[in-house]
């Protein structure tokens, strides 16, 4: 779940009326005065907190699949699905906190949004059943879907179009910095062996209860910084509260430069227009029910063509490489430890794979008997793999930041589509320790850029006015893709090794297929 390069979230969208078009303009020249400076660094750190505590989400689970395997009598299935559900939450939320974030403000969905996502963090580290477990994940992840989009508006229209790409694409490299980190938070805690036992064994926490304890402060600190921020000055254009709009410009340019209020070049800015008409629209926009009327109204271009069809096309492409980047990402630790402690049999990944969906299945039936149950606990070098894979993901946004105006985001995305399906397809033979780690980093980087390029073109196509809600769709579309790869994974790995690969190969040649329908330029 990752951005690249993402265009301006700020700019007048084409359906804006004219008057929204000049204020937009307006605004732009006023962040330009207001320059970088300290303001900016807050936001950059709050996005930081934000975007990490999403990969923190999504990319802890994998970590615990062996760690917790015993504690809660997990099989293959229960641990495809235990990896589901934070994304299966965000399904229930993703629509509706992007159509409402458009229409109520970007900040207290940030608030609601990390704050939820920070106290069933800590249901999860306190739970002690599978049941209670799967129920915390799937509402973290509905709390958390209801901040993502308004991240990425926040940070982008506080910034003008002079540094909104570079600064969007320092928000980019957040989530590879997210992976290693978790990699080394999770290598740095799992390892521990902490058992400690409360209120007469009622709860007994484990290393892995521990580990989602410590890991909920990442959400924790995404509300303190997002609520030490202002709220966009574009949303309170879009809603005609100017007067709010110009108090946070002059806020951040104080801030920033360290100047009084009246050296700022724009401290009047919309005073001197038509203060009755601004009222008159204040009052009308002040009424919940007006303004979600008006953003109904406002989204019927979005079931029309041509946006119609792009909205489709891009919730398919973006379904099939969340899908192929999820059940890499979030099975790579499991299929780390797997080989870890099968290589001494075989070289080949396919028998490691086997052999153990067939000792899981040996547990399960002996789990009355005098069977003990060993968890098949990473070790070292299982984290160090993650790390690396996570280093290597940064590797894509800089060839893709400096290939993307070259080439196009279309023609890009053709060329990750090959290259992902022949990675895809070669970790079949995957017989050695090197290449698998090879295979899937690059495999997991080239799918990651897919996904981001989707994403962006999104911003691209539509309007301000519906952008937000856009993305929603089609991030809720692509997290269905997550929820469907990890559930059936599992499913087809039982089938045979081989299965899900090829598999994965061929619904990504059908994507990059259809990639060719997207017009090569924005019309």
């Amino acid at each position: 779940m990752s951005e690249v390069d993402l265009p301006s979230l700020a700019e007048s969208g084409r359906n804006a009326s004219e008057k929204n078009k000049s204020a937009a303009q307006e605004v732009d020249l006023a962040l330009k005065e207001c320059g970088f400076g300290l303001f900016h660094l807050r936001l950059i750190l709050a996005a930081f907190f934000g975007l990490v505590s999403g990969i923190v989400l999504g990319n802890s689970t994998p970590y615990v699949l062996s760690e917790a395997e015993c504690d809660l009598n997990m099989n293959l299935l229960q641990k495809g699905i235990l990896n589901a559900m934070p994304f299966t939450g965000m399904l229930t939320s993703c629509v509706v906190a992007g159509f409402l974030t458009d229409n109520l403000g970007r900040k207290i969905f940030l608030i609601i949004g990390y704050g939820g996502t920070f106290i069933f963090t800590i249901v999860s580290g306190l739970s002690q059943t599978y049941n209670i477990l799967i129920v915390a994940k799937l509402l973290e992840g509905a709390f958390f879907a209801t901040a993502y989009s308004p991240v990425l508006a926040l940070t982008s229209e506080f910034c003008h179009d002079g540094v909104r790409d570079r600064l969007m694409m320092v928000a980019n490299s957040f989530f590879p910095i997210g992976q290693i980190l978790v990699g080394l938070q999770s290598w740095g805690i799992l390892m521990q062996n902490w058992n400690v036992s409360l209120f007469n064994g009622f709860i007994v926490l484990h290393t892995w209860n521990y580990y989602f304890l410590i890991l909920s402060l990442w959400s924790c600190m995404a509300c303190i910084s997002y609520a030490l921020l202002p709220e966009s000055p574009m949303y309170y254009i879009t809603q005609h509260q100017y007067d709010k709009a110009r108090e946070v410009l002059i806020k951040v340019y104080k801030e920033n430069t360290r100047k009084p209020a009246d050296t700022f070049k724009y401290k009047d800015l919309w005073k001197d227009k038509n203060k009755h008409a601004f009222n008159e629209k204040s009052e009308e926009h002040t009424s919940i029910k007006s303004q979600l009327t008006t953003g109904l109204h406002n989204i019927k271009p979005m079931f029309q063509r041509p946006l119609l069809w792009f909205l489709i096309l891009f919730c398919i492409l973006n379904f099939i490489s969340m899908k192929l980047y999820s059940v890499l990402r979030m099975w790579f630790p499991q299929l780390s430890a797997i080989f870890e402690h099968y290589s001494s049999q075989t070289s080949d990944m396919c028998v490691m794979l086997d052999t153990y969906t067939e000792d899981v299945k040996l547990r399960s039936y002996n789990v009355s008997s005098e069977h003990v149950c060993v968890p098949a606990r990473s070790g070292t070098e299982t984290y160090i793999n993650n790390v690396i894979l996570g280093t290597i993901c940064f590797v894509p946004y800089v060839i893709s930041g400096i290939l993307v105006n070259k080439l196009g985001k279309r023609n890009l995305y053709l060329i990750c589509g090959t290259i992902a399906i022949a990675l895809t397809m070669a970790l079949r033979w995957t017989n050695s320790k090197t290449a698998m780690v090879s295979l899937f980093s690059t495999d997991v980087a080239v799918s990651q850029v897919m996904a981001s390029l989707t994403q962006t073109m999104v911003l691209e196509y539509f309007p301000t006015n519906i952008r937000s809600l856009a993305m929603s769709i089609v991030m809720t579309i692509g997290r269905t893709g997550i929820v469907v790869g990890n559930v059936v994974f599992p499913i087809l790995l039982d089938m045979g090794c081989a299965v899900p690969f090829f598999a994965l190969a061929a619904i990504v040649a059908v994507t990059t297929a259809m990639a060719m329908m997207i017009p090569a330029k924005k019309k």
